[in-house]
């Protein structure tokens, strides 16, 4: 059933928000572009910039564990900037001529458009491909352009610990249990994405996955549609008009404090291993299960989706090379991860048993590094760019209306935006267990 027009609505206006926070975020970009310009023309050499996600708590760890060091040992001055709208950001630089030296970005399908441009520099001399598996630093053109700062796993499901695991899948068929939050500025939909991402993934596993990531296999396909309405019965979309208003109306970081909630007002949440350091699941002492053990027609075995920070170079100037090999070593990245509890994936910067902190925190640990596995990069991150974005903000127009009518023209239309042959897809964003 079509939901009436007053649900249709909040979709405008999470789209009318988003394109506000477009325009923010581009005037920001301008105005970085002009910081960057200030201080190169200060001539404070030797200087490095670089942009990436964090900002607050975050960037202020970032700093003291990585770039501090780095700044000690090599006496190179480290601009950094850091901004939630970094896309937007780094746009707005490449276009006014002012691009940072580096940059971290969550895409791999982003990184590949402008490596297509021939806008990034190959880091085959710079870091050791031995170091990562092929789905964090996959070949381009026969070079490697960007590699894995922190990474986080996605296939999960996590669920306060007063909770008896035999009643998870009970509680996984009623919508309402499901904390959901599609909110997140110029990013918003993107919760949805994971969700379809690993239903397909689980339930036709990682070879359709691949193919539909790499703009191989139709979204009108019989797989992909299915995994768009299994999510669209688990999330209550349409019919529950109270759980979509709430969950388009939700900023995914505070769709957990609904857990903590007296009474609480959801249990199940589909979430990235970040999620676990919020203050809400520390409060309800969050466990995980995998969600291939609650996604309905689940038939992969061991296939996980994961995300990561990527790493990538724009100006090789010598301080450049000198921080992107700091970035890529093992004590970076084993430093960083103790300093802000994520995930590295850099095979030589593992924590020992006595500083990996919690059970679930080892335990993602090994699944993230489990050689027997199979780890695909979230599929909508390794779509070009113009694909990626239309497809979160399907997800939102899907969710207020889960019609059949309506799911056909979505995925038509993302059909017609993937097929552009000047769209620059991955060779490949799996890998294949061992």
């Amino acid at each position: 059933m079509s939901a009436p027009g007053q649900d249709r609505a909040a979709p405008g206006a999470r789209r009318r928000a988003v394109r506000t926070v477009t325009v923010v975020a581009s005037c920001l970009a301008v105005l970085a572009a002009a910081v960057v310009t200030g201080v190169r023309a200060l001539g404070q050499e030797p200087t490095v910039t670089l942009l990436a996600n964090w900002t607050g708590r975050d960037a202020r760890y970032f700093r003291e564990a990585v770039i501090e060091p780095f700044e000690r040992e090599h006496h190179i001055k480290v601009e950094y900037q850091g901004s939630s709208a970094e896309s937007q950001v780094l746009g707005a630089d490449v276009e006014t001529g002012t691009p940072p030296d580096v940059v971290v970005l969550t895409g791999p399908g982003e990184l590949a458009a402008y490596a297509g441009r021939q806008q990034l520099k190959p880091l085959d001399d710079l870091i050791r491909r031995e170091d990562f598996s092929e789905s964090w630093v996959t070949p381009l053109n026969g070079h490697v352009y960007w590699f894995p700062l922190k990474a986080d796993l996605k296939s999960i499901v996590w669920y306060p610990a007063r909770t008896p695991p035999g009643t998870l899948n009970e509680i996984a068929g009623r919508p309402g249990q499901w904390c959901l939050g599609m909110g997140s500025g110029a990013t918003s939909g993107w919760p949805g994405t994971d969700w379809i991402e690993d239903i397909l993934l689980q339930q036709y596993g990682p070879g359709a996955y691949e193919r539909w990531a790499r703009g191989r296999l139709s979204w009108q396909s019989q797989e992909v549609k299915r995994a768009w309405t299994t999510w669209g019965r688990l999330a209550g979309a349409g019919d529950h008009k109270a759980l979509v208003k709430r969950a388009l109306l939700t900023e995914y970081q505070q769709a957990s404090e609904l857990v903590t909630a007296d009474p609480p007002r959801c249990t199940l949440e589909h979430q990235a291993s970040f999620i676990r350091d919020l203050g809400p699941w520390k409060k309800a002492d969050g466990r995980y299960t995998p969600s291939s053990r609650l996604i309905p027609g689940a038939t992969a075995h061991d296939a996980w989706e994961v995300s990561g920070d990527l790493v990538a170079l724009l100006h090789a100037t010598p301080q450049a090379r000198a921080l992107i090999r700091h970035l890529a070593s093992a004590g970076a990245q084993r430093a960083w991860v103790a300093k802000e509890s994520g995930f590295s994936v850099h095979a030589g910067a593992q924590p020992s048993a006595a500083d990996a902190g919690a059970g679930w925190h080892r335990s993602l640990a090994r699944t993230l590094l489990d050689k027997d596995a199979v780890h695909c990069f979230d599929a909508s991150d390794a779509m070009p760019p113009q694909v990626r974005d239309a497809f979160a903000q399907a997800t939102i127009d899907f969710l207020a209306d889960p019609g059949e009518r309506h799911l056909d023209d979505l995925l038509k239309n993302l059909d017609s935006l993937s097929s552009p042959e000047s769209l620059t897809w991955l060779n490949s964003v799996c890998d294949h267990g061992s």
